[in-house]
């Protein structure tokens, strides 16, 4: 290849270094931010050299520039992303800022009239990871139906979805909606978190039917195929990329009583139980409390199970490793949560065809229509290619 043949490609730019594209809608406004640690501005080459850490808080940088931020909201995990899954997030102060932390996860899931009402704008700012029990997205769409209710625009700052390479999984049942699955998406669906706002307001999945005056700040130079390391933890659990990608899969076993790494350093790399029968597997682990899992399931057994921290990008849900679990537990009655499981799966047939000993290629099968179907909606809003 010649030298003027070779493909240079660009750096992707998340929508929070945009600033020239959002500041004017903040400035002299009264701004509330929905944000975590992942909500962030990465420094450039010069300032990157003069610092150890490579970004700045959107927060810290927006208050730099004189804009009247009134409130920060947090989602699941908190405003620096260290509580514990399913933990309640308390209200408080920011000790850096010194502004008032609302809780999204706590007394409330959604913003009250009362929290908005010295509000002119909301900004939100959270790295998804594209999966639908992740609970970012539905915090989104419980803020987007407080902003439409009150009539306060929202604008949201894109940023890539890691594992928007691929759409597949279950599609969850209107009967089993909940904080873990509020629409009737599949399992992965393949989209930012800028792109689904869009399907969620056009769609009017907004409970009071009405439409947010949403403003969405895309991405440059990403498309659904980049694979894009992400620079923090979007949530204490979520370690590194090889978790993010196999996070669809072992999510799953949130809905059961195995254990998927939770009270180790590999935290959605492996997966094992102490009922697990052990002369089936050569890899063994204790979990114990650490960063992000005070009390891991299984806390202090040795689990018996399988290390899958050397595994290959996934491109699709695998159930190899739930079904794996099932059929190699010594007591099949302790596997399922069977609400828990039903709320992760968005059915409740997943765990009659695993329990009925369907093999993965059935199971899959079964999920195509309603993924056609979902592909068809979805490309309405695809804001890159």
């Amino acid at each position: 290849m010649a030298v003027s043949d070779t493909i240079i490609e660009k750096p992707i730019i998340v929508a929070a270094n945009r600033i020239n594209a959002y500041l004017p809608l903040l400035r002299d406004k009264k701004v509330g931010v929905i944000g975590n640690q992942t909500t962030i501005i990465f420094k450039s080459p010069s300032e990157d050299s003069k610092a150890s850490i490579p970004y700045i808080h959107l927060v810290d940088s927006l208050l730099a520039l004189h804009i009247d931020i009134k409130k920060v909201f947090a989602p699941e995990h908190g405003f620096r992303g260290v509580v514990d899954a399913g933990e309640k997030v308390k209200d408080g102060v920011d000790s850096k800022t010194g502004l008032p932390l609302i809780s999204l996860y706590g007394k409330n899931r959604k913003p009250t009239a009362e929290q908005l009402k010295d509000i002119d704008v909301v900004l939100f700012d959270i790295q998804d990871v594209g999966v639908r029990f992740y609970t970012y997205i539905a915090t989104l769409q419980l803020v987007m139906e407080a902003c439409a209710e009150q009539n306060i625009p929202l604008i949201v700052l894109d940023r890539p979805n890691p594992n928007a390479h691929y759409i597949d999984g279950p599609t969850m049942e209107k009967a089993h909606t909940s904080f873990l699955g509020m629409t009737q998406i599949p399992l992965v669906y393949g989209m930012t978190i800028g792109e689904y706002a869009q399907m969620i307001n056009e769609e009017k999945w907004i409970e009071s039917s009405k439409k947010a005056d949403l403003t969405v700040i895309p991405l440059e130079n990403w498309t659904h195929e980049s694979e894009y390391s992400l620079p923090v933890r979007p949530s204490p659990n979520l370690p590194s990329d090889i978790s993010i990608n196999l996070y669809p899969s072992l999510g799953l076993f949130e809905g059961t009583n195995v254990n998927a790494g939770r009270g180790t350093e590999i935290q959605f790399q492996c997966y094992g139980a102490s009922f697990l029968d052990s002369t089936q597997y050569s890899f063994k682990y204790t979990p114990k409390p650490n960063f992000g899992s005070k009390t891991p399931k299984e806390n202090g057994k040795i689990c018996f199970g399988k290390d899958l921290s050397e595994i290959p990008r996934m491109n699709e849900v695998s159930l190899q490793w739930v079904i794996d679990a099932y059929v190699n537990s010594e007591d099949k009655s302790k596997v399922f949560n069977k609400s828990g499981f039903t709320k992760h799966a968005g059915t409740e047939k997943l765990q009659e065809q695993i329990e009925s000993g369907l093999p993965e290629e059935t199971i899959k099968e079964s999920w195509q229509a309603d993924l056609t179907k979902f592909k068809e909606v979805r490309k309405k809003y695809l804001l890159y290619p």
